[in-house]
């Protein structure tokens, strides 16, 4: 498979050469859809792009995450200005210390899960992202067939909510950071079955819980020197991003047309089918 690390004679991992043939319009054709589901349903669509990142654009895993994450950020800022303007953000407004806590927490891990990512291994981090992926898929699926609404299982008191924002947060940055994704996927079900946020709120809310957390595993990652090369934010970046708008946008201001059970249902079993064509390839090289 393109962008698959190469074995030596003795058994040792040796990284491919750099691809110059990645094709801008193929990131920005692969980029227009993925945004626009990710938009109708509050998601910022990453965990859908790192499939064609690792599989037709060819680049390893370690490459995937930060690449995917400045996507991610362009975006998450897009679809919470069109959703800011198309959606009412009166229902955000109890739960804003949760969104902050939610925030505090994200913040802390998307850090630490940036600089866990540089220290292991390609086929480490693929493993990792399979089993992620697979399991956002599941989660997805399970979404598609429970209630819209729901009373919310912290009690609506700040000393519950609070804490418990924090450790949700925890967990939500620590995917952001390892999967080079906006949490979303993660966010959207915390808000509403554990907080009682309506499911229309809860994909802005999400959206604005993601913008800091992106922005801070995409600091780390930037620090780290994951940029350095120039070619990939021409050949990849810069298209995905223009195609993120675009299907942002139109995502956006599609919100409400297409049920979001449908799409959770659909787009969960493609993301389990193409994570497991493009990852699962590492376990047989153990």
């Amino acid at each position: 498979m393109a962008g698959q690390p190469e074995k030596s004679s003795r058994g040792t991992t040796l990284e491919p050469p750099l691809r110059r043939d990645r094709k801008p319009w193929l990131a920005f054709t692969w980029a227009v859809p993925i945004s626009l589901v990710g938009g109708l349903m509050g998601l910022g669509g990453a965990e859908f792009r790192l499939p064609v990142l690792a599989g037709p654009l060819g680049y390893l895993a370690k490459q995937v995450v930060p690449l995917n994450l400045a996507i991610s950020l362009v975006t998450v800022t897009v679809a919470l200005l069109i959703r800011g303007q198309t959606l009412s953000m009166a229902g955000l407004v109890p739960f804003r210390p949760v969104l902050a806590s939610l925030i505090a927490g994200a913040m802390i891990t998307a850090y630490l899960g940036a600089t866990w990512v540089r220290h292991i291994s390609n086929e480490r981090l693929e493993r990792t992202i399979l089993v992620l992926l697979v399991s956002i898929g599941i989660a997805l699926l399970i979404e598609a067939f429970l209630p819209q609404s729901f009373p919310g299982l912290i009690p609506a008191v700040l000393a519950w909510q609070v804490p418990a924002g924090v450790l949700f947060g925890l967990a939500i940055g620590l995917v952001s950071s390892v999967l080079g994704v906006a949490g979303g996927e993660l966010i959207i079900p915390t808000l509403i079955f554990a907080f009682g946020v309506d499911i229309r709120s809860a994909g802005t809310g999400s959206l604005i819980v993601s913008l800091p957390t992106v922005l801070i595993g995409l600091i780390r990652y930037a620090r780290s020197r994951a940029f350095s090369d120039p070619q990939a934010l021409r050949q990849t970046v810069l298209p995905m991003g223009i195609g993120s708008v675009i299907g942002a946008i139109m995502g956006g201001l599609l919100v409400g047309i297409i049920s979001p059970a449908v799409l959770k249902f659909g787009l969960g079993l493609i993301l389990i089918v193409s994570a497991v064509r493009v990852f699962a390839h590492t376990q047989g090289h153990n």
